[in-house]
């Protein structure tokens, strides 16, 4: 159960119950339909699994397959309607909460409610698991190798809740730092697609518009062009590789066996992993470990400047971030380093690896995809020259600095929003409606 206020540890707080799950809605465990009946599969209804929850934002809308009218009839049973709580039970990922905006099946690692909204608000319960993976961990069978709640444990679980009106009152308070966080976060998605479109039509179409107001020279596309290894470029552009243009650099991971060299506090520098780089966005803010000075000086581990960009370039190829400190990363992740003679910006370089086909480079196997620092140093790219690089900066750049502020803020509204999440639960902050 969640943990009550100090001192008050043996009482509910006032108008507060204690519920099961079972009574809060009808509960409901997924099942994985047989790719070999293919007719099951289609473009009707959501198939959820762990991997479509691909944030900590309250609503799942977006997944990666779906079930047919056929597959449909044949999982009627299980299917979960729209704005229920759906939670992953099962191994690493468990712990996982959304609301479902879509009707959906599950798969057999995920156990549902159906929320009975005469008694209780769905975004309540939302917060609620939220807020109880201890709760979830502690009933979880399997021990630490492979913890799984099944259904009938599910819904045993029991929490406590207040009336329905304080209820919606605590819900509304949090969904307004989750919708805040969710605007950004398409306000993000937005800008960095017309990034890419503007790179895009720059380096890949050369046609540039007059920056003469930025303070430089005009970028003209009309002029000569000559061949080149990537085709047709202007004259006065080059092809270079990474290697040469870049100091590239790539992480390193001190003994795992030698815990004291890692902290989950703020201590020495952030240290980056692909999985950090994954939950990011483009700027790189939060890490979930940090390296001590010490061990940074003991096994020499590369620092990485503000504003450089990383990539990760083993097991999940290809994510990419910017720094927003100097920060430290592990062995799978290459960083591109500006030389101090160079014009090209990290601005530049983002969008080029962004729009790079890592699979055409990688070697795949059961286990992994991976490419090698060496194939990383020889991937060619174009070279505009100076006056094209400082006019393409001119305009790239405030959509760059807007992202980065977004992405502070989206931090910054998490973080008070996972401080108010307990508190909130556990009534020993109170709002009534």
């Amino acid at each position: 159960m969640p943990d009550l206020p100090e001192g008050d540890a043996l009482s509910l707080p006032e108008g507060w119950v204690e519920t099961s799950l079972r009574e809060v809605g009808k509960a409901v465990t997924g099942k994985t339909p047989s790719k070999n009946n293919i007719e099951h599969w289609g473009n009707t209804l959501d198939f959820i699994t762990p991997t479509d929850f691909k944030s900590d934002g309250k609503f799942l809308s977006q997944v990666d397959r779906r079930l047919s009218d056929e597959g449909r009839s044949a999982f009627k049973r299980l299917v979960v309607p729209s704005e229920s709580v759906i939670v992953t039970c099962i191994g690493s990922d468990m712990g996982k909460v959304a609301i479902n905006k879509n009707d959906c099946v599950t798969n057999q690692q995920i156990n549902s409610i159906i929320v009975n909204q005469d008694k209780y608000d769905t975004d309540f319960i939302h917060y609620l698991l939220r807020a109880a993976y201890k709760v979830l961990r502690l009933y979880a069978d399997g021990g630490s190798t492979m913890p799984i709640i099944n259904k009938s444990t599910f819904e045993s679980l029991t929490f406590e809740v207040p009336p329905l009106p304080e209820q919606k009152a605590i819900a509304d308070m949090l969904s307004s730092f989750d919708e805040k966080i969710e605007l950004l976060r398409e306000q993000n998605k937005t800008l960095e697609t017309l990034a890419q479109t503007i790179f895009k039509e720059w380096f890949v179409n050369f046609n540039y518009p007059d920056l003469s107001a930025c303070g430089h020279a005009q970028a003209d596309a009309t002029g000569e062009m000559v061949d080149s290894e990537l085709g047709e470029i202007p004259k006065g552009w080059r092809v270079g590789k990474l290697g040469e243009e870049f100091d590239i650099t790539i992480g390193r991971t001190p003994p795992r066996k030698e815990q004291h060299w890692f902290s989950k506090t703020p201590t020495g520098k952030k240290w980056s992993s692909i999985k950090d780089i994954v939950n990011s966005g483009m700027y790189l803010f939060e890490t979930s470990e940090y390296i001590t000075d010490e061990a940074i000086s003991k096994f020499n581990i590369p620092i990485i400047p503000e504003d450089t960009v990383i990539l990760s370039f083993k097991m999940t190829v290809g994510k990419l971030a910017i720094t927003t400190e100097d920060m430290l990363s592990n062995e799978a992740i290459a960083h591109m380093k500006i030389k101090s003679d160079s014009y090209l910006v990290s601005e530049y370089i983002y969008l080029f690896l962004h729009g790079l086909d890592f699979n055409s480079l990688g070697s795949t196997s059961s286990i992994v995809t991976a490419i090698n620092s060496t194939m990383i140093k020889q991937i060619q790219l174009l070279i505009p020259d100076e006056v094209a690089t400082k006019s393409f900066q001119c305009l790239i750049k405030p959509i760059f600095e807007k992202i980065r502020n977004n992405t502070s803020q989206i931090q910054n509204l998490s973080k008070t929003r996972d401080i108010l999440l307990p508190k909130l639960m556990s009534g020993q902050v109170r709002v009534y409606g």
